[in-house]
């Protein structure tokens, strides 16, 4: 019988995460690497990428590689599969962790600049990449596809509308990746609650207590990373389409 340790064993893989240098992409990099995947590390900072890429090599012993990405143009999506491809042969895991949810005063004012940017980031980026990961993966040894998008997909909230819609539409994506691509590809998607990250460090200190979670705290990237290792690996082999709440069971609007 295969161990559950072998079923996660990542060895000889290689992954791509965007928005891959920190915060839960980091924390999903760092895992990947040390279930035995070689990394590439995308994201618009060459130079963040770059640091995180020697942290994972120095304390994984994986090659990790970092190339400069902005997931909401499909030139530079095309350009990071290319890379990959060139850099180290293969592609067998894609973790579209890239997002932005940028704040707004309220609805009607909203720009189109704002509403465009939102969508291009958290739909369309990754609408592509997926699909030319796919395409390579479905005609070689196959592959498994990771959509990190939000809880807030399920619950939308006011403050937050148009990545909410884009994030829905990243559900709606993942199932059907999911079809077009089996039984080659697997396609699942992630849907984190609040997570300490970068971007809790503007939330109010009335939010950062945790208490309208009910596990009573925030998460910490470092415990949904697993569930991406699990999802890319073949421990999951009969799991596609799924789309998993990682949210300490929030069941209303954050």
């Amino acid at each position: 019988m295969t161990t559950l340790a072998a079923l996660h064993d990542l060895t000889g893989k290689v992954a791509v995460v965007t928005g891959g240098s920190r915060g839960i992409g980091r924390a999903i990099t760092q895992a990947l690497a040390g279930a035995g995947a070689d990394v590439v590390l995308a994201s618009r900072k060459l130079d963040a990428c770059e640091a995180a890429a020697a942290e994972v090599r120095a304390s994984t012993g994986r090659r990790a590689e970092a190339v400069a990405c902005h997931v909401g143009h499909w030139d530079d999506c095309d350009r990071l599969v290319d890379e990959t491809l060139s850099r180290l042969g293969r592609l067998d895991v894609l973790v579209n962790n890239a997002g932005m949810s940028p704040l707004y005063e309220r609805l009607d004012a909203v720009s189109e600049d704002l509403y465009d940017k939102t969508l291009a980031v958290n739909l369309k980026g990754p609408f592509r990449l997926a699909v030319l990961a796919a395409t390579h993966m479905a005609a070689h040894e196959g592959g498994s596809i990771v959509n990190i998008g939000t809880a807030g997909s399920l619950v939308a909230s006011v403050h937050e509308l148009p990545y909410a819609c884009a994030k829905a539409g990243l559900n709606a994506l993942t199932v059907g990746l999911a079809e077009a691509y089996a039984p080659r590809v697997r396609v699942n998607a992630i849907l984190p609650g609040p997570f300490l990250t970068d971007v809790t460090k503007a939330w109010p200190a009335d939010s950062l207590d945790g208490s309208f979670v009910p596990l009573g705290r925030l998460g910490r990237p470092e415990e949904l990373a697993p569930l991406a290792v699990h999802l890319a690996s073949a421990a999951s082999s009969y799991t596609t389409g799924a789309i998993v709440r990682v949210d300490g069971g929030i069941t209303r609007k954050v």
